[in-house]
């Protein structure tokens, strides 16, 4: 009965596996809840400095930033939020996905990109693949600090205004709902317009005291809350993204569970059948 015992020894090595899958999905599903509340919290801010910055654009100031100015792509940028750990299904693959056809494209158009990374799982992807990676933060964790961010970002908002990048986009994942995540790519830089057809109309501001210092902390303000809201957002991408794929494989834990119990209770009875076999022959023979 050595192979019974073989199955014996793979079916608790499965049970074990699916007691840690288990775990790892309440887990997943608590965290889930709590992530989804930040993200939601910061969702109404980030939409609504969003909207007045796309007004802003659209509208002739007496001041116009740096980060205003439309110019020829040369060299392009992107900020890319990745999660710090793994077990969470195509997450992180589908979003390099996106993003190295994304910048393939722009090489076969002779404009070169320039990377800045957020999350560990970012960092040791290109580490493997290549890239011109100017910036990287990692272990970002579950509760980001925007004083943690900002420092990766100013890079990028640096190079802008030095002339070495001429477009800064960030691409991260998207919560649509706890099934589904997808990546999703925003411009930062240059200031992009409002095109939604209710916003069509323009007009211009009335600044009290002073034009200049408005727009630029309204900037500021604007860069730092899209970097942060995609990183909350991420967040909660991730623990849903973990929850569906621990709850996969507890299920597939169980299907092979049953494969190998009923295999195990196969080669017992065949074992059984060959020695009341031989008892029976033995028996004949006497």
């Amino acid at each position: 009965m050595a192979a019974g015992r073989e199955i014996k020894k793979k079916i608790a090595s499965v049970q074990t596996t699916q007691k840690s899958t288990r775990a790892m999905q309440m887990v997943a599903a608590s965290r889930m809840r709590r992530t989804q509340e930040r993200m939601q919290h910061g969702r109404p801010y980030s939409q609504r400095i969003e909207e007045m910055i796309g007004h802003l654009a659209n509208a002739n100031p007496e001041y116009r930033h740096d980060y205003m100015v439309t110019r020829e792509v040369k060299r392009t940028a992107y900020i890319v939020v990745s999660t710090d750990r793994g077990l969470c299904g195509g997450l992180n693959v589908n979003l390099f996905r996106e993003l190295v056809r994304r910048v393939k494209a722009w090489q076969a158009a002779g404009v070169e990109a320039e990377l800045a990374l957020v999350g560990n799982k970012a960092a040791q992807f290109f580490r493997a693949v290549g890239g011109n990676v100017v910036a990287s933060m990692g272990d970002v964790g579950e509760t980001p600090e925007v004083a943690e961010l900002i420092g990766g970002v100013r890079v990028m908002l640096d190079a802008f205004s030095s002339g070495r990048i001429d477009q800064l986009y960030i691409i991260s994942n998207e919560f649509v709902n706890t099934m589904t995540q997808r990546p999703i790519v925003k411009q930062l830089l240059p200031l992009p317009p409002i095109d939604h057809d209710e916003f069509k109309h323009r007009w211009d501001y009335i600044y009290e005291p002073d034009a200049r210092e408005l727009i630029e902390g309204l900037v500021e303000r604007y860069i730092e809350s899209l970097v942060y809201q995609a990183v909350v957002e991420n967040v909660a991408c991730e623990q849903a993204a973990r929850m569906i794929a621990m709850k996969n494989a507890t299920d597939n834990a169980e299907e092979i569970v049953k494969e190998l119990t009923l295999l195990y209770n196969n080669a017992r009875q065949a074992s059984i059948t060959q020695e009341i076999s031989e008892i029976v022959g033995g028996a004949a023979a006497v």
